[in-house]
């Protein structure tokens, strides 16, 4: 069975909210990492496109651009 960003438990989401919410890249990095070896990086896509992003504040949403951005890094870098 594939999993849909829909089935993603809500235990899923709220450590990443809670290391956007603290501003703890590092661990928004290894929980996103975990969350792509578990469901893939298309259900990664489709749950940070419409679950994750739009639950952000607008602080929240531009601190984690400002990281993505600065850092460089990539979903696709997470699976290599």
């Amino acid at each position: 069975m594939i999993a849909l960003a829909t089935d993603i438990p809500v235990t899923t989401i709220i450590p990443m909210l809670t290391a956007i919410g603290s501003r703890d890249w590092e661990q928004f990095k290894n929980l996103e990492s975990d969350f792509v070896r578990q469901y893939g990086v298309e259900v990664w896509e489709e749950f940070f496109n419409f679950r994750l992003k739009p639950a952000l504040d607008k602080d929240s949403d531009k601190w984690l651009l400002i990281q993505w951005c600065s850092k460089g890094f990539t979903v696709k870098t997470v699976v290599e």
